[in-house]
């Protein structure tokens, strides 16, 4: 199936699941208001649904981003049950805890067992409308309506190739009633196949060499009203994704080794600067404020240690600290350098002479890492991502395959922070943890970050 046709089917799963979960909200409302339900204790009465209107189209509009959190429009067309039913239940751990959440923070009077039952009720509703589509998919009627009967046109090598492919990753609905060379058979051939088997589309599956035949096969499919959807694989690439765009008008292949442009990026944006802003408010009335005073009073120097860092591709910017050591550990770094515990350009010491009084304290705690909101905030790094480093450590590499951690944003903390960040001592381990991050990438792996970096701040296991 086509990324495209895939695409639409996910639109209109979200559609009718975020009724659902609508309908779910709606019904839990309904069932504490008539059983008198107390789950978890609560008042006997509640308010009329009238005063909770705007949260059920909250709920309504939400729900579509819960269930996209917990991975579960990312399964095949037809997942195991029991796959399904645990990407549902985060889905619905997230509703609860998101209700929730908007219930404290804006001081609701809503009931608790209203949302014990819309958790509920929700991933019973779901499932069950999995349960239908299942039964719906398995049935001819529904297979019928699904299948496309493919012919592939290439060389026959090039051909087995692609569909024991399609065989490998259990392509759903497709089948190929016929292949075709295109090196030898003459072109009419193709006609002849797409009436004999009444074909929905034809796969391309050639190399540049026959542009010329398949600049006519597509015109033949042009003719007959058949989708043609050619292999876009002419350069062997080794970790891009490709995928096809345009640039005002003109149609560009896209080979993409990073996160795409998508809404999950923008709500990481948005995120970035909301609970940066938090943070910032919270931590500047605080902690910042005697934190400064205490290395203003203790050690000479500047309050704040700025360094120039790779951000994002590399672009430098200033990143800001609290001033943990003396302020001449620049220019004593170099008398240092043999004692380096890191193998690779970037320097780790874990007993460094030059750190403060102070700032083995701020360290520990990770205290010293708080002016980074400001570089949130200006945009320059994220909440979570690849660690930045100095430019001159950037300059360094040795592996060009390493500047990929470059390709997004710096965070505030990342995979390799929250994976025993004192025990690594390999760079090239650090860098294989940061891609494995970028590769992986989603809003839910970011908030898992998060929460394991509270429990790592927590224990004192800082940076070095």
């Amino acid at each position: 199936m086509l990324g495209r046709q895939r695409q639409l089917r996910k639109q209109m799963y979200r559609l009718v699941d975020a009724g659902l979960f609508a309908i779910a909200f709606r019904l839990a409302h309904l069932l504490r208001s008539h059983w008198q339900l107390a789950i978890l204790g609560g008042t006997p009465e509640i308010p009329s649904f009238e005063e909770f209107n705007w949260l059920f189209v909250v709920v309504l509009l939400l729900a579509p981003l819960w269930l996209e959190l917990g991975g579960f429009y990312s399964r095949p067309l037809l997942p195991s049950r029991r796959s399904t039913a645990w990407r549902l239940f985060k889905g619905c751990t997230l509703a609860v805890i998101s209700v929730i959440s908007v219930m404290f923070l804006l001081r609701i009077q809503l009931a608790r067992s209203v949302i014990i039952l819309f958790g509920g009720i929700s991933f019973a509703l779901v499932l069950v409308k999995e349960e239908l589509m299942r039964w719906w998919l398995q049935s001819e009627l529904g297979k019928a309506q699904f299948k496309q009967r493919l012919i592939l046109v290439g060389s026959p090598a090039d051909n087995r190739r692609l569909e024991r492919e399609l065989k490998t990753a259990r392509a759903e609905g497709i089948e190929i009633p016929a292949q075709m060379d295109l090196n030898t058979a003459p072109i009419e051939t193709l006609v002849e196949l797409l009436h004999e088997h009444s074909a929905n589309g034809v796969v391309l599956n050639t190399q540049q060499a026959y542009f010329g035949q398949v600049e006519r096969a597509i015109q033949i499919c042009e003719l007959e009203g058949v989708e043609v959807w050619l292999l876009a694989d002419f350069f062997k690439t080794q970790i891009s994704r490709t995928t096809v765009d345009e640039l005002y008008g003109r149609p560009m292949l896209v080979f993409r080794s990073t996160p795409e442009a998508s809404w999950q990026a923008v709500i990481k944006q948005v995120v970035d600067v909301m609970v940066g802003f938090v943070l910032l408010v919270a931590f500047g009335s605080l902690v910042m404020w005697w934190v400064a005073l205490w290395i203003r009073l203790t050690s000479r120097g500047p309050i704040l240690f700025r360094q120039q860092r790779s951000g994002l591709n590399g672009k430098p910017f200033v990143m800001l600290k609290f001033r943990s050591m003396a302020s001449d550990a620049e220019q004593r770094k170099h008398e240092l350098a043999t004692l380096n515990e890191m193998k690779g350009p970037v320097f780790k010491m874990t007993n460094d002479p030059r750190v403060t009084a102070v700032g083995r304290f701020i360290r520990r705690w990770s205290i010293d890492e708080l002016p980074q909101l400001f570089n949130v905030l200006r945009g320059e790094m994220s909440l979570v991502g690849p660690r930045p480093l100095p430019v001159d450590e950037v300059r360094r590499f040795e592996d060009l395959a390493h500047r990929r951690r470059l390709s997004v944003k710096p965070g505030l903390t990342c995979l390799w922070q929250v994976s025993g960040r004192n025990q690594v001592t390999n760079f090239g381990e650090w860098v294989r943890l940061d891609l494995e991050y970028i590769d992986n990438w989603s809003l839910w792996l970011d908030f898992k970050i998060l929460l394991r970096t509270i429990p790592a701040v927590f224990s004192g296991a800082g940076a070095k």
